[in-house]
């Protein structure tokens, strides 16, 4: 059931974004008088459609893009024979570079709008929650990645480049989009500072388990516990504290996980707090996977932010072009060797895994929003085949006044779009790769 959910989050997502982002590029097209032969969510053999006056609108079952057929357009589809006649006044080569240009960036602006307003009932609904840097008293658990920097379990993390951090999750996204960056912990009580090599970003993006950097260390209490299992025959019940497990502190939920690691399929003695009230429990089991049963309640210090609906529009616009900056920056360091394309490139199977396998719907709003930009940010990209690449020719034809070759045009669109199928491919099976 939780795949199904993930999967259908990411169609439906999927399905808003190409829905609205072709959607640009017909009403662009029919506000200057060109026909729009096709209207498609998706790629193959057709589902359903129906067809409105000139237009057929369609759903097929490749949920990986979508496309508009326009009259008149060059592009890796059209017919050449077609070219040799005179354009007609409804097809696309027939209007002046202006208006063509507009229809080309017609699917940009709409995914930029989307985000924008995404982003705005986002910030204005929900507030921003984050858990304050400062407020981290235990300092943080240390994963693999961490520890090859020289990071400790129990620093407290203070600065990124020198600078002090407010909101703990900047302190990883921080360092992903700049280079030579360094940390400044609070250790034993004296302030150390750590080099952050360039190429750990390879290690940031990996989906391989174990590729941690650090996290939040978290005191907790217990959740709801699972019937059958060790916790509750022992009657431990929710809101209960773990103080100890045979005698070792486990107020700290990484304590607790080490402790349970050393006696898988034991029984041991655990110390618990309830009201005010210490109990010693004894024989509780611990199954073979290192678990007593009970789901972990966090007690990590969380801050809500609300807005105003002024201060809604500044933030959540702001947050949305900050999505676009931070893929020129990650496009940056691609590009200066800091980071793998093929660890950094994620296809459907990784982008499904972000919105996970139940609904929760701040989280699909906010991953419907900032794909939207990246949308936006990538079709914005130069290439042929791509609305960039349109772009691009029709920038050359204006500044110019001629427009390119009809025979470039057409070769370069089909390379283009052989690129970009290859480059799809490689998503998936990089994807494939990454779990298996």
């Amino acid at each position: 059931m939780g795949t199904f959910i993930m999967v259908a989050q990411l169609l439906i997502g999927l399905s808003i974004l190409v829905g609205l982002h072709e959607l640009g590029h017909l009403l662009a097209a029919k506000m200057f008088g060109i026909k729009v032969e096709k209207f498609s969510i998706g790629f193959g053999p057709k589902i359903v459609g129906f067809k409105y006056k000139e237009t057929e609108y369609v759903i097929a079952p490749i949920f990986l893009g979508g496309y508009v057929k326009i009259a008149g357009i060059i592009d890796e589809s059209m017919d050449t024979e077609h070219l040799k006649n005179e354009p007609e006044p409804w097809e696309y080569r027939a209007k002046p570079a202006w208006q063509r240009l507009i229809v080309m960036m017609g699917g940009i602006i709409v995914n930029v709008v989307t985000g924008i307003i995404v982003f705005i009932c986002l910030t204005f609904f929900y507030g921003e929650r984050y858990t304050p840097a400062q407020d981290l008293k235990d300092g943080i658990v240390v994963g693999p990645i961490g520890k090859e920097i020289g990071l400790k379990t129990g620093d407290k993390l203070i600065k990124v480049n020198g600078e002090k951090v407010q909101k703990f999750g900047e302190f990883r996204s921080k360092i992903i989009t700049q280079r030579n960056s360094t940390y400044t912990v609070e250790r034993d009580g004296k302030e150390i500072t750590l080099k952050i090599p360039n190429g750990l970003l390879n290690k940031l993006v990996s989906m391989k388990a174990g590729n941690q950097l650090f996290l939040a260390r978290s005191r907790y209490d217990v959740g709801a516990v699972e019937k059958g299992k060790g916790a509750a025959e022992a009657g431990i019940q929710k809101g209960d504290k773990i103080l100890a497990v045979n005698g070792q502190p486990t107020e700290l939920f990484d304590q607790l996980s080490e402790v349970l690691k050393k006696n898988k399929g034991k029984k041991v003695e655990v110390t618990i707090e309830r009201k005010g009230n210490k109990q010693a429990l004894k024989s509780v089991a611990v199954d073979t996977t290192g678990r007593l049963g009970f789901q972990v309640n966090s007690l990590l210090p969380e801050k809500r932010e609300t807005f105003s609906l002024g201060a809604s529009i500044s933030k959540g616009t702001y947050d949305a072009f900050n999505v676009v900056v931070q893929q020129v920056q990650v496009f940056g360091r691609i590009f200066k060797s800091d980071a793998s394309a093929s660890k950094s490139l994620s296809g459907p199977i990784g982008i499904a895994k972000f919105f996970g396998t139940e609904w929760i719907a701040e989280r699909f709003w906010r991953l419907v929003g900032l794909l939207s930009m990246v949308l936006a940010f990538m079709n914005f990209l130069p290439i042929p085949a791509l609305d960039g690449g349109h772009v691009m020719f029709l920038t050359y034809e204006i500044v110019s006044g001629r427009p390119p070759a009809e025979r470039f045009l057409i070769i370069s669109q089909n390379i283009g779009m052989i690129l970009l199928i290859g480059l799809m491919a490689f998503a998936i099976i990089n994807d494939i790769l990454k779990v298996i």
